[in-house]
Order: structure tokens, then C-alpha cells, then sequence
């Protein structure tokens, strides 16, 4: 076949008449020569089609005929065609003239003749094959000029190529030569040909004859007919011409069917800027709230349900959302509310989802039929009675855009059917759409493809009928090509003017209502990608089936697209609505081009959940360092988070532990945007689809994890302007001690104003030792602004320290509560030492430098920690300050002597035993009294003191065996007073409190003043005598914040050592008792006494420790009066512990409430009548949680 007179862009080849009559394939393929023409890839799709429909491909799937492979067979045909008409165009036009004499010559006209007339009778022409002509009179003919038996010549040269290709084996029944070679001379005349070219001119590439040439890409690629097409345009190029667009397309359509789709996330990958070097830097500036936002996601219909089963009522609209959440919300620290799923959905996206199989299905948040806020959340007015809300707190709202695509029956989808992709037919010929009519609209119908409903295939179409109209378009579903198709959703085509205008007109309507829009795939409207995915240039297709036939080179892509899409959006926003904060979802290595040329002010950093999740620590180190390196002002547009609604939720990727809650703190440490997902901070395990009304599982809250959210990471929230920016910001390598880097531990600094902070995380499961020194290198931009150079820091230069022996530096760690004390010179020589257990993280805040002092105590403290950390550097110093008033207090204030007494805790009988042990004892104390006295420079008498704590000593000693004591005249509620008393004084941890309380409790009596028993307390703390008992119990292996607690019942039980006088246990006292002890500001802090739904509630544990102390410390008191009688002790002991009978009888039923424990204790003659309707109305409002009398924040 002479090419240049066949159609331009057609692919074809031979096929023989025993295929055609098998598979009937349509006359419209076929050419006047016989060959097959394919003029599209919808032509080899419908050639595919009936060879499968011909086919059991049930029982025998791998026999399936794939068009695109079809299409490269007939692409490798046209090419060696076209090689052939180069070949007389530059060498030998008459070639195949020549060669039809040579043959005749050789092998003698009879059997030429005989073995092109069976060629043409097996492999006919289309007038042949249906008999308007007979082969004789065909081969006497010719077409436009040429020679019908040269054409035929040439086509059964084409035919033994086909047939020695090993890529064309598996499609031989079509051009089967075997029974040729048998019944004719077809073998000899191949022969013939082969010597006749070989003697004529070499020709192309490589220098070889013409036959020869012909057969390299079957030579060279020998097994797949996608690299003899691509063997072609590699080597073929200049010969071949624009012709290689073809090979390209072909290419790409090949890849479109063998794109392979990997299950989960693709490989991570660094990000680097190379390819955006030259693009311009249009980054748009910040407002000032901007670099401070947190934000928190919300799936709008799902929290709604949450909060009406939180508080048990309907709450379904935006207006319901109640005040104490956004109070709660803002005490955290978020400023931005992302709600999901606000705007007006797609009905079809709700029957479809219900239709495969998930009858609770609502449509999907991102199908919308408009962006009107929806009916049933409360539209616009609702939506600004929250915005009004929220913005009163502090908290601005955000919403999501989704300008890629909108639901498939959408408002557009009715009004504007040419705003989308879409074919005048089905680009696959198998595609059926038989279904249920998806419109809401009598004017038009809409059908998705059979294969959603039986989950067999992923149409990249839906079809819309227009009833009035009698019109058919068949409209792509939204793409990314990354997976499959959605479903609910229809494509807009950006190449139309039209629809890039009333998107953003769109857009700037939604800023005018919300001051952070996030656009949803951002990324599909790039140009390089909108080019990618829908019109690929040849070569680079592909991605999205049937969509490479549409492809355009790069500049005719320009010429429809010339701008950006997202600039032009930007640039818009700026000036009309410059108040917004516009947020990208972006991914493809296109972060960087996002913010910095588009001007997006924010842009999603995947990478940074994915590679800290996976520990690709080094990784994302490089990546962090890339980005420093280019342009820093990037780092600070990323968006970081945990989770985003796409994904698993935080807990399941990073679970509850030191891991999560150090990637948490980078999250809300380094420069850019903080983005929390829905029940991160709640510990919440299910991913709410976009199409959920609620959560499908029963979830409680994890109120560990919120507890440690408010302890570790909603402080730092609140620091935002420290951490936000980066011009400031420096990133180091941790340098391990044979001189290495660390990539597993992340250090950096940054400052704000006069604040300063350095944060440390080690994401891995190993120890880390190291030093922190100098940054990595970083852009700093010359003084012209456009040439930059790379410079490094030291850490001393990070934090803005003097080089000075004599000035130190003071810093806190926001993790473990530490203070920290080292010198700014040690500093500069050495940079910081730090040893990371397994993900253990440090965040340095409060930092500040101070000059030591003249006496030498911050040198002095800074040697004596050595590094070390310790709860309050102002307390050290002062434990230096007075070391000489504390050493006698350390002599019988230390974990030794707390063990020797332990050791004296003994019975009865064998208290004879313990006179020099009180004598040492008292030895001791009178040292301490005298160094007070010489302290405050009193000269009271100290006697009395003394044989005050001789005294209480014993009687603290034999608490043990007071049951012996009282053997012989125990009533039945003496008996009951001990055995509560036995069950107090089996935790060692008691002991110690009691220790401490003996030593201390009398001092301020040393002073003559009424409130001894406040100056004593004040001195606890003044003196810093509670570190004492601070170490007795760490000894025992006691938690911080059980220490912390044990400090302050300390505290309380010094300030009320009287509280069961005998004066005060006259009567009906239970009541009055309390009370005078909630007067004290402590005693309500220690039980963890708050205010919930205006309700007063007490920790259960907190109130039964804070009554059996004070029992414990009356026992001592009554156990050590002078001259009592044992009957009177036991009348004192049944009188106290009655108290405390009454106060758990009254909290057993007070249901942990205050007001109602207070109300049980009143005597009965002064009780209330009734409850309150108030007090009803909060017991039904009450979580059945509070029950258990836990603490809750207040």
C-alpha cells in the first residue's frame, strides 16, 4: 500500500479472509488493499471487541484480545510502510518495480504470478473479498497510480515480517502465512527479495539494506510489541519524522490498558525544587494571623450526631453546635475549624453509594450539586451564626472547594453539559448502561456504567440523555489517574474558557463567606497536569483510559490554556477578597511551584505523615534540608498533619504513645500550618468515610490522651508565633560521638521576639546520643534579593547567645517539666549534649540568660547538675542559697533515716526497745530548732517543742500495734476506728507523708504567732521542705504526679493538724468539719473539685485519701495528749472515725456531687426540704461517666 495516499493517522495491517469471515469484523476497518485501518483507538477498540465477543474468555481469560496491542501491531505495520515510501522518496521510487523484474527473472513469472495471486485471494482486497472483482482483474489494475502487483509484492513482504515477528505470535491467526508457504512459492519469493535489496543501496539508520531495516525493531526488541514501538522513535526519529507522534500515542494507549494499580500508597518520595528553579517567586504575603492558624478537621455530619448523643438532645444544625464545645475548641488553642461536608450534595452520588451495597450512605462531601450550604444543616444563616460564634472565640472557619470536578448531576451538569470532558460516543465499545436513571431532573437522564453496580469495572464515563434535546454525551467521571475513577462525579474541562471564568467567580463568592477555602486535588489543575491527565502530549500518556486519541503537544495545549489556572485564581482572591487564606491539596513533587509561583498561601506536605510514620527519617531530613536550601519560605506554607480525611486516623498510623505525641510536637513546632484530623485528640480509632451521617462504631474517649494533649501540645499551640515562621529557624544535625550524623533525630530551633526554643525528636526505636552544634546549610538571600548563598549557624548563634564564661543559660523542657541550667561559653565551644531514649522528644522553651551572681551560685549549680535537669532551677538555687538552715533538716529528712524508722515501727511489747532511737531522734530535731532559731534570731524556749515531737514520735511508732493496745476494751466501733486504721498504714508511701508531717507539722509554733499552724505550711514551702518528702517517695518508685499530690496533702495536713480537737468534735460536727476545710483553697484543689454543666463534682479517690490522712494525723494527735486515759483515746478514736463513717456514707450517695455530699452531712433538722429543680435537671444532663467521681478539666 502506497502510505501517502492512504488517510493521514490511520494504523493498519494485513488480516487474512479466513479471520475476517470468523470474526465478521466491520467493512469499515478494512482498506481497499485488504489491510485493516484503524483511524482511532476506538477502531481497534471495536476490532478488540469482536475478537473477545468470538472468545470464552469465562473459562479462558488470558486469551483476551487487548486493542492497544492490537493498535501497536497496526502502528508497526504503517511505520515499515512509511519506511519503504521514505525509501523511494530518497533512493528508489521504482523499487518494487524492480524488484517484481528481478523476481520474474529469477524464479520465472509463473510462479510469481501464482503466488501473488494466492496471497491476494487469502489476504484480499475489499472488492475481492466481497467478488465486485476477480484477483486477476485486481492484480491487472492499479490504484492512483501504482501498480496493483507492486502494492500486493509489497504487502506480502509486510506479511513474512508479521509472521517471523516473535511480538505479533500471539495474534498469528489473523495473518497466518503457513499455508502460503505450503501450497506456493511464497518462501522462494521472500528468498528473492532478501538478495535482491541486499544488492541495492543501504538505506536509514545503522547503514542497512532496505529489507534488513525493516526488520530491526523485531530484531532488537524482539518479545513486546511496546518496545519495537518505542525501539522506532528512538532510532527512527529523523526518519520518520512527525510521524513519531503516532508511535507516541501508541505508546501511551498501551500504557493506558497496562497501567498496573498498586493496593495503598505509592513510594515516598523526596521533595526537590530543580524542576521550579526558574519559575518566577510570586509567593503571596501573610495577613498577621495568618502564620498562627491551627486548624482542626471535622466531618460536619458525623460530629453533629457525636455532639446530640454527647448531650442528648438533637443537635443537626450548624446554629445547634453548643457554645462549651467551641470553648473547648478554643481553650486548646485551635483557631481554624475545617467542617466537611457543608455544602449542598449530590443527590445521584447518595443513590449510588446506597445502591452498591450501604444503605446508611449519605453522598459523598466532595459530589456536590452546588455550593449552597445545605438545607438540612441550617443554610447560609445557620452557617453565620456559628461564623459569628466561632469568630468571638477566636476561631475562623474553613470550607472545602472541590473546582476539579462536581457531582453527576449537579447544577452544572443540568445547565452547561459542554462544560465538562465528554464524547459524542462511548470510548469503549463494551461499556452498558442499563441501570437506574440517577437524575432528579425530568429533562435529562443519567446512567454510571454497569460494572459499578456489579463491581466488575471503573467506567472512566457516564452517560446523560437529553430528553428534549435528543442529545447523548458521555461525560468522564473526576480523575487523578492515580487509581480508579469517581464514580459520583463529572470532570470539568479546563481548556474552556468559560468554565475557568465561573469557577473563579465561584471561588470568590465562597471567600466572601469563609477566610480559608481548601481546594480539593489542586494538583489535577495544574496545567502540567490538566495537560497529563486529559490531552497528553505524546509520549507522556496514559494515566487515564481512552484519553490519549485527545492528545495535543505542548503548544497546542498553551495555546487553549495559557495561564495558569491557579494563578489567575490567586491574583483574583487578592484583590477582591484579600482577607482569605487559600490552601492547596497538592501533592506530585508540585508543593514547592504551589506556593512559591502560584501563590497558594498554603500547600498539603504529605511527606511529612508519611515519612515519619514509616521512619524514612532521613528522608524527610533531606527534604526539610532541600527545601532550606532553595527557599526556605516554602517550609513555612506546608501544611503538616498526622492524618487528612483520605487517610488512616492519626491513632492507627502513630498509635497513642511517645511516637505519636513527638511527631505531635513537630507538628506543632515547626514553621507552616498545624492540621489536626477529626478525634485525633480524642484518641478516636474509625476513619469517617465522606459519605458517613456518623461514626458506625461506639467509641469513648481516651482521656489519658486528651490529658496529655493539654499537658504537652496545646501549650505549644498557643506558642505559634514562636514556632511559625522561618526566619529564624535553624536545622541541625545531631552529631553522634564517633562524629556521624543522626538522621533519626530532628533538632531545631527557632525565636520569636525575645522567646526561644529548641526541639529535639528521636523517631526511632533505638537510644541516641549526640551533640548539637551547627545548622545544615540554608539559602539567605544577598542584599539584590535575587542571588542567594548557603551559610550555616552555630546553635549559639541560633539562640542569640553571648560568647561569656560568666552569663548561663536557663531553659525548660515542655515534656518533662525539667529546668536546666549550662554556660553560654561551654555552649559556644561544644553546642548542647543530649542523650533520647526510644521516640523520647524535648522541647526547650522559657529560655533565657541570666550573669551569674556575686556569690558564684549559678557557676556553682550549673557544676554541681552537671547537665542534669530538675524541677525548678529557682529552687535549686535557692537550696543553695540555704544549705546551712536545711542541713540539719537533711540529716532526718533523708531516705536513710526514713528507712530507720521504718525499721522502728514496732509492736508493743517491744517499744522498750526504742529509747535511744528517740533520743537520737530528738537529738536531731533540737538541731533543727536551734538552727531556725538562730535563723530567724528568736530565743523562744524549745522545750516544749521537743517533748511535743518525743511524744508523737512514740505515739506515731506504735500506730501499728494500737489494736494490742486496746485488746482488752475494744467496743465494736473502736475495733472498726482500728481496722481502718490498719487498712491506711500499709502503703510505705503513707509512712512517709506521716514522717515528714512529724517533723514539720509544730515549727511555726518556734515563732510566738496565733497562726502557727499557717506559718508552718507557709515555711513547707518557703524552706522547700516538701523536696524532702519529694525524695522519701521517689524512693518508692512513686509518680510525679502522685508526688505532686502527696506535696500538697502535706501541705493541707500541717494547716489542719488540729481539725478533730476535742473542742471541734462536739456535736454534730461532720458537716461543719468539711466545710471548714473547703475554706481552705487547697483542700478543693486536692480532691480535683470542678465545675461541670454547673455542677460541682469531686474526685472519689482524691476525697477517700484527703479523709483517711486527716484520720491518720488525729490518731497521732490523740494518741500523744498528755495524761489521756485509754478510755478517752477510745472515745476520741470512735469520735473521729464516726466523722469520717459520715463523710463516706454521704459521699456514696452524693453521686460525687458537692452540693448534694454537703446537704447529706447537714444535721437533719437544717437539711433542705426538697431538691432543686436546677439539681434534677443536671442529673439528667449528667455523662453517666461521672459516676466513677473521676477528675475532669474544668
Amino acid at each position: 500500500m502506497i502510505l501517502t495516499k492512504s488517510a493521514p493517522g490511520r494504523v493498519e495491517f494485513h488480516v487474512s479472509r479466513k479471520a475476517r469471515d470468523k470474526y465478521q469484523f466491520d467493512n469499515t476497518l478494512f482498506s481497499a488493499t485488504g489491510n485493516v485501518i484503524f483511524a482511532d483507538f476506538q477502531a481497534a477498540l471495536v476490532f478488540a471487541q469482536k475478537m473477545n465477543a468470538a472468545r470464552d474468555l469465562e473459562l479462558h481469560p488470558e486469551a483476551a484480545v487487548h486493542a492497544a496491542q492490537v493498535n501497536a501491531m497496526g502502528l508497526i505495520d504503517e511505520m515499515l510502510h512509511i519506511v519503504v515510501q521514505r525509501y523511494r522518496e530518497q533512493v528508489n521510487p521504482a523499487i518494487f518495480q524492480q524488484g517484481l523484474q528481478w523476481l520474474h527473472e529469477k524464479l520465472g513469472q509463473d510462479k510469481v504470478e501464482e503466488t501473488l495471486r494466492r496471497f491476494v485471494e487469502d489476504f484480499p482486497p475489499v472488492a475481492v473479498y466481497h467478488g465486485k472483482i476477480s484477483v486477476a482483474a485486481y492484480l491487472d489494475g492499479e490504484t492512483e497510480g501504482i501498480a496493483n502487483r507492486q502494492t500486493a509484492l509489497e504487502e506480502l513482504l509486510m506479511l513474512w515480517l508479521a509472521n517471523i515477528n516473535p511480538a505479533f505470535a500471539p495474534f498469528l491467526e489473523l495473518f497466518d502465512d503457513q499455508k502460503l508457504e505450503l501450497e506456493t512459492s511464497y518462501r522462494d519469493l521472500v528468498q528473492g527479495l532478501t538478495a535482491f535489496f541486499r544488492e541495492q543501496p543501504t538505506f536509514g539508520p545503522g547503514g542497512f539494506d532496505l529489507l534488513h531495516l525493516l526488520r530491526q525493531p523485531a530484531i532488537q526488541r524482539p518479545h513486546s510489541l511496546a518496545e519495537q514501538v518505542r525501539f522506532m522513535t528512538e532510532a527512527w526519529g529523523p526518519l520518520l519524522d512527525k510521524v513519531v507522534l503516532r508511535l507516541l500515542g501508541g505508546l501511551d494507549f498501551i500504557k493506558e490498558e497496562t497501567k498496573p494499580v498498586f493496593p495503598g500508597p505509592p513510594p515516598t518520595e523526596v521533595l526537590h525544587y530543580e524542576e521550579f528553579e526558574y519559575e518566577p517567586e510570586q509567593f503571596s504575603p501573610d495577613l498577621d494571623w495568618m502564620p498562627n492558624l491551627v486548624m482542626l478537621a471535622k466531618s460536619t455530619l458525623v460530629w453533629l450526631d457525636q455532639l446530640s448523643k454527647m448531650y442528648e438532645r438533637d443537635i443537626a444544625r450548624l446554629d445547634q453546635i453548643p457554645d462549651e464545645e467551641l470553648d473547648r475548641l478554643a481553650r486548646w488553642g485551635f483557631t481554624g475549624l475545617w467542617l466537611i461536608g457543608i455544602w449542598e450534595r449530590s443527590p445521584a452520588s447518595k443513590k449510588i453509594k446506597q445502591s452498591s451495597g450501604n444503605p446508611e450512605a449519605e453522598s459523598s462531601a466532595y459530589s456536590l450539586f452546588d455550593y449552597e450550604v445545605a438545607h438540612e444543616l441550617g443554610g447560609f444563616d445557620a452557617l453565620q451564626k456559628l461564623k459569628d460564634r466561632c469568630w468571638q472565640r477566636g476561631i475562623r472557619m474553613t470550607c472545602d472547594m472541590v473546582p476539579n470536578h462536581t457531582g453527576i448531576d449537579s447544577r452544572w451538569v443540568r445547565e452547561h453539559p459542554d462544560w465538562f470532558v465528554s464524547l459524542p460516543f462511548s470510548p469503549f465499545p463494551g461499556y452498558a448502561f442499563s441501570g437506574q436513571d440517577l437524575s432528579g431532573d425530568p429533562r435529562y437522564r443519567i446512567f454510571i456504567e454497569d460494572g459499578y453496580y456489579s463491581q466488575s469495572d471503573a467506567a472512566v464515563v457516564f452517560k446523560r440523555e437529553d430528553r428534549w434535546r435528543g442529545e447523548v454525551r458521555y461525560i468522564y467521571h473526576g480523575n487523578d489517574g492515580t487509581g480508579m475513577p469517581w464514580n459520583d462525579t463529572a470532570q470539568l474541562d479546563y481548556l474552556n474558557p468559560e468554565v475557568r471564568e465561573a469557577v473563579i467567580r465561584k471561588i470568590v463568592e465562597v471567600a466572601r463567606m469563609f477566610p480559608v477555602i481548601r481546594f480539593d486535588a489542586a494538583m489535577t489543575l495544574a496545567k502540567k497536569h490538566f495537560h497529563r491527565l486529559w490531552y497528553p502530549e505524546p509520549g507522556s500518556g496514559g494515566d487515564i483510559p481512552s484519553r490519549s486519541q485527545f492528545g495535543m503537544t505542548k503548544y497546542e495545549f498553551n495555546q487553549k490554556m495559557q495561564n495558569e489556572f491557579w494563578r489567575e485564581v490567586v491574583d483574583r482572591v487578592a484583590t477582591e477578597v484579600p482577607d482569605c487564606l487559600l490552601l492547596a491539596e497538592a501533592f506530585w513533587m508540585m508543593e514547592g511551584y504551589f506556593v512559591r509561583t502560584l501563590g497558594m498561601h498554603r500547600v498539603y506536605n504529605s511527606a511529612f505523615m508519611n515519612m515519619l510514620k514509616n521512619e524514612e527519617n532521613e528522608k524527610y531530613r533531606q527534604t526539610v534540608i532541600n527545601t532550606l536550601q532553595f527557599n526556605p519560605e516554602i517550609l513555612k506554607r506546608y501544611v503538616n498533619f498526622l492524618n487528612n480525611p483520605d487517610e488512616d486516623t492519626a491513632i492507627a498510623q502513630f498509635g497513642d504513645g511517645d511516637k505519636y505525641f513527638g511527631v505531635c510536637l513537630m507538628l506543632v513546632t515547626m514553621p507552616g500550618l498545624p492540621m489536626f484530623g477529626h478525634g485525633q485528640v480524642e484518641g478516636l480509632h474509625e476513619k469517617y468515610g465522606m459519605e458517613y451521617r456518623r461514626a458506625h462504631s461506639d467509641e469513648e474517649v481516651n482521656q489519658g490522651l486528651v490529658h496529655r494533649h493539654e499537658q504537652q501540645i496545646f501549650p505549644l499551640m498557643k506558642k505559634r508565633y514562636l514556632f511559625a515562621e522561618v526566619e529564624n529557624f535553624l536545622f541541625y544535625d545531631f552529631m553522634t560521638p564517633d562524629g556521624g550524623v543522626n538522621p533519626n533525630v530532628f533538632v531545631y530551633s527557632n525565636r520569636a521576639g525575645g522567646e526561644r526554643a529548641l526541639v529535639l525528636y528521636n523517631n526511632k526505636f533505638e537510644h541516641a546520643t549526640g551533640w548539637v552544634r551547627v545548622s545544615v546549610p540554608f539559602a539567605e538571600k544577598l542584599d539584590d534579593g535575587d542571588e542567594v548563598r548557603l551559610v550555616q549557624k552555630s546553635l549559639r548563634q541560633g539562640l542569640g547567645l553571648p560568647y561569656d564564661a560568666e552569663r548561663y543559660l536557663l531553659f525548660r523542657d515542655q515534656i518533662s517539666g525539667l529546668e536546666f541550667i549550662r554556660s553560654c561559653k561551654e555552649i559556644g565551644d561544644q553546642g548542647l549534649y543530649f542523650e533520647l531514649a526510644a521516640y523520647q522528644s524535648h522541647v526547650l522553651v522559657n529560655i533565657y540568660e541570666i550573669p551569674d551572681n556575686d556569690e558564684g551560685h549559678y557557676g556553682q549549680l550549673c557544676a554541681y547538675l552537671n547537665g542534669r535537669g530538675v524541677p525548678g532551677i529557682a529552687e535549686e538555687l535557692r537550696e543553695i542559697s540555704l544549705k546551712p538552715l536545711l542541713k540539719p533538716f537533711d540529716a532526718l529528712l533523708n531516705p536513710d533515716a526514713f528507712e530507720d524508722f521504718l525499721q522502728q515501727r514496732l509492736s508493743a511489747k517491744k517499744a522498750k526497745h526504742q529509747k535511744d532511737y528517740l533520743d537520737d531522734f530528738e537529738d536531731k530535731y533540737k538541731t533543727i530548732l536551734n538552727t531556725v532559731s538562730e535563723n530567724l534570731s528568736l530565743t523562744m524556749k524549745k522545750a516544749p517543742l521537743v517533748k511535743s515531737l518525743r511524744r508523737k514520735l512514740a505515739a506515731l511508732l506504735q500506730l501499728g500495734a494500737l489494736d494490742l493496745h486496746f485488746k482488752a476494751s475494744a467496743s465494736r466501733g473502736l475495733k472498726s476506728a482500728l481496722t481502718f486504721l490498719q487498712e491506711r498504714l500499709r502503703d510505705d508511701r503513707v509512712w512517709a507523708l506521716l514522717f515528714c508531717w512529724l517533723v514539720t507539722h509544730e515549727l511555726g509554733k518556734i515563732q510566738d504567732s496565733p497562726d502557727d499552724e499557717a506559718r508552718s505550711a507557709a515555711w513547707l514551702k518557703e524552706w522547700l521542705l516538701t523536696r524532702r518528702l519529694a525524695r522519701l517517695l521517689q524512693v518508692k518508685d512513686t509518680g510525679e504526679d502522685d508526688i505532686s499530690a502527696a506535696k500538697l496533702l502535706l501541705e493541707i495536713l500541717v494547716v489542719h493538724q488540729n481539725w478533730a480537737s476535742r473542742d471541734q468534735l462536739k456535736g454534730d460536727s461532720a458537716h461543719e468539719l468539711l466545710k471548714a476545710l473547703l475554706r481552705d483553697y487547697s483542700v478543693p484543689h486536692f480532691a480535683g473539685i470542678n465545675r461541670f454543666d454547673g455542677t460541682l463534682w469531686f474526685n472519689k479517690e482524691k476525697f477517700d485519701q484527703l479523709a483517711g490522712n486527716l484520720f491518720l494525723i488525729a490518731m497521732v494527735q490523740i494518741m500523744s495528749t498528755p495524761k489521756l486515759s485509754k478510755p478517752a483515746a477510745a472515745t476520741q478514736i470512735s469520735q473521729v472515725h464516726g466523722i469520717i463513717l459520715k463523710w463516706q456514707k454521704a459521699e456514696e450517695k452524693s453521686e460525687y456531687r458537692l452540693e448534694k455530699l454537703l446537704d447529706l452531712l447537714l444535721p437533719k433538722a437544717r437539711k433542705s426540704p426538697r431538691k432543686s429543680a436546677s439539681k434534677v435537671e443536671s442529673r439528667k444532663k449528667r455523662p453517666g461517666k461521672r459516676k466513677t467521681g473521676k477528675a475532669t478539666s474544668s
